[in-house]
């Protein structure tokens, strides 16, 4: 997986969930090339037709996987590759995963808690953007 292949990923992925939250300010849609590739992130694709169909980003401190970014490329919605992505995620061992995403972004809140996700709390960022906060316990 190349780097700008990833950064094109992103920037349409997140250009849809800007569009679902009503705001451009996500910071994925400001990164630069630079700053992906110093990120310090481990990052998993999925390929479909040898395209990259979507990309899940992640930090893992302990048993924690703390999910960074979740990208889907629009062609490919509706396909089942976040759930790939994240079950890929699982096979790593963890004792909790915890994610982030708008609040407003109904596909993403409906499939983390499709996935065992539970909500635990929202916070307000910037110009009144709520963020839901999830975390999945391992059983």
């Amino acid at each position: 997986m190349k780097c700008a292949e990833v950064l094109d990923l992103q920037r349409k992925s997140y250009k849809i969930e800007a569009e679902l939250i009503g705001t451009d300010e996500i910071p994925p849609l400001k990164e630069s090339f630079e700053e992906l590739q110093d990120c310090g992130e481990t990052f998993i694709g999925c390929y479909i037709e040898g395209r990259l169909a979507g990309a899940i980003s992640y930090k893992k401190e302990g048993e924690v996987i703390d999910i960074h970014r979740m990208m889907v490329h629009p062609d490919f919605f509706r396909r089942g590759v976040a759930n790939k992505l994240i079950s890929q995620l699982e096979h790593i061992g963890y004792s909790e995963m915890i994610v982030s995403t708008g609040a407003a972004n109904t596909p993403a809140v409906k499939l983390y808690e499709k996935l065992g996700f539970e909500r635990q709390h929202d916070s307000v960022v910037g110009d009144g953007l709520v963020i839901a906060h999830f975390k999945k316990v391992k059983i």
